[in-house]
């Protein structure tokens, strides 16, 4: 994983630092629109002036469009510096396996490695800083705002963000496995059709399709199973929200206003945790793919 990490800095060092100032302006104002929307409502319920009401609603949609705007370039910038990057491995690629085995080149493995991984390697140097930088900045910026706006509200969301880290991080190891081995499993097959008679190794490579499949059935297994916990602890913080911030309403401790942005926070977090979840993920099979594509003996 450093090795890889290393290998991107240096391709593409220049690229990555727009990228994670794009990612650390987005992280910034993330919880900017919770604080507008509380303000929102709690003068709603304290009958706001009709002028001031129009001030805090266009300067609400004001930031969205900021943020909206910044993370298109995010994406954008992203997107064509992964792009960048696939269309240099594949020409590494294809001149290194061409000028090491030029009489006899195993066509077949070089296809899957510029087709296949070659392209889920490169894609990833897009992601690989920006994303979980933006991630994490809104996590803190959206969780630091709920914590300081009320305290209890904060401490149960940072609590429901506990288990789903350890059940992703515990389950990984078992998906990076089968990864692993699906590749490998590949590779093989394809190198079969292209050097010997299909009808002489049909069975051996039919078998290499079920075991592929085999592997992505578990690997489909794991993740679904870990999405419906995910979902579960979601569901008990929804409720543990309004349960607990409406006991501190009544109790005269908070207000109307803070307990619909704590709630609103709660939602806004699913999705940068969520991509967090996803990214390491993909972080942990890009590793697996890194080092069977592009063997450390070249370093």
């Amino acid at each position: 994983m450093v090795e890889l990490y290393r290998r991107l800095w240096l391709a593409t060092g220049k690229e990555q630092i727009i990228l994670i100032v794009l990612s650390l302006l987005v992280a910034a104002i993330a919880a900017v629109p919770l604080q507008l929307q509380k303000d929102i409502i709690n003068g709603l319920t304290e009958k706001i002036a009709t002028e001031q009401l129009f001030l805090l609603c266009g300067v609400y949609f004001l930031v969205l469009l900021v943020n909206a705007g910044l993370k298109f370039l995010l994406n954008y910038r992203g997107s064509v510096l992964g792009e960048s990057v696939i269309r240099r491995i594949r020409g590494v690629l294809y001149r290194e396996e061409h000028s090491e085995q030029e009489e006899g080149l195993d066509r077949s493995t070089l296809i899957t490695k510029i087709a296949d991984e070659a392209n889920a390697v490169g894609k990833f140097a897009g992601e690989a800083i920006a994303s979980p930088l933006l991630q994490l900045g809104t996590l803190i910026s959206v969780v630091g705002f709920v914590a300081v706006t009320q305290p209890r509200l904060g401490l149960l969301i940072f609590l429901l963000i506990l288990p789903q880290a350890f059940l992703v991080l515990y389950t990984q190891r078992f998906i990076n496995t089968r990864v692993s081995e699906r590749v490998r499993t590949l590779r093989k097959a394809t190198k079969e059709i292209s050097a010997s008679d299909v009808r002489q190794i049909e069975q051996s490579v039919l078998d290499d399709f079920d075991s592929i499949f085999e592997k992505q059935r578990e690997i489909f297994k794991i993740k679904l199973s870990v999405k419906f916990l995910l979902n579960a602890l979601n569901a008990v913080g929804t409720v543990g929200i309004l349960l607990l911030g409406g006991l501190l309403f009544i109790d005269g401790r908070t207000d109307i206003g803070t307990i619909v942005a704590s709630l609103s926070a709660f939602q806004r977090i699913n999705e940068p945790w969520r991509t967090l979840i996803a990214f390491y993920r993909q972080l942990s099979a890009v590793s697996v793919r890194f080092a069977l594509l592009i063997p450390q003996r070249n370093n």
